[in-house]
């Protein structure tokens, strides 16, 4: 009979562990939209204060991006764990689209962050090009980005629940539910926004049952 060696057994907790990181990450994600800006197109003042305030800077640095990073460990960590079951080869393509789809996304999570507040203050100190360079700042490249990043990401998520669900009876509810919530926080970030919290909230629940059940699942 096969057997684990010491050093697999030490990889396969540290994924285990790494699991946790899939609930903290969605909760960021809630946390980071209990606010959103201010329709530029409609008050731009408005919109620069809110862009230069301490709050906004630390949610896209702490939860959008540093987020992303631990939302990524955490996926790895599963697929570690799935890499043993009957999903594996599915597994590795859905953390393959998620990876690609949040690096696409943390490109735009730093341009909020680092040029967003330069532009406001720049509006709030009386720079007459300040809204030019918002628009310089969103044009097509950073649309073409958003567009590659909404496919893969969204594509990552749902492959990541059909994974899930396949590696175990016990998990189809909870992986169904974690990547279908995160479809919907991407699509209510367009739509309906004050969903965007509530979607983060559900998927942070839905990976809790994940972290618990998946390391026995796929013992």
């Amino acid at each position: 009979m096969a057997t684990t060696s010491p050093r697999a057994e030490g990889s396969l907790r540290l994924a285990a562990l790494a699991l946790w990181l899939l609930p903290l990450y969605a909760l960021l994600l809630a946390l980071s939209t209990l606010t959103h800006e201010p329709d530029h197109a409609e008050d731009f003042e408005a919109w620069s204060r809110y862009v230069t305030t301490d709050i906004f800077v630390v949610s896209h640095l702490g939860a959008s991006i540093l987020g992303a990073g631990l939302g990524l460990v955490g996926t790895v960590g599963a697929l570690v764990l799935m890499l043993r079951g009957p999903a594996g080869g599915q597994a590795l393509v859905a953390t393959a689209l998620t990876i690609i789809g949040n690096t696409m996304f943390v490109s735009m999570f730093a341009a909020a962050a680092y040029a967003q507040p330069a532009i406001g203050r720049a509006f709030l100190n009386g720079v007459p090009a300040a809204e030019g360079m918002y628009d310089d700042v969103y044009g097509a490249p950073f649309l073409t980005a958003f567009a590659v990043g909404a496919l893969t990401y969204a594509a990552g998520a749902l492959l990541v629940g059909r994974a899930l669900a396949r590696t175990s009876p016990s998990l189809r509810w909870a992986g169904w539910t974690y990547g279908a919530a995160l479809v919907v926080f991407l699509v209510a970030g367009f739509t309906v926004s004050f969903l965007q919290p509530v979607a983060g909230a559900v998927a942070s629940a839905a990976a809790v049952v994940v972290a618990r059940r998946l390391p026995a699942a796929t013992a």
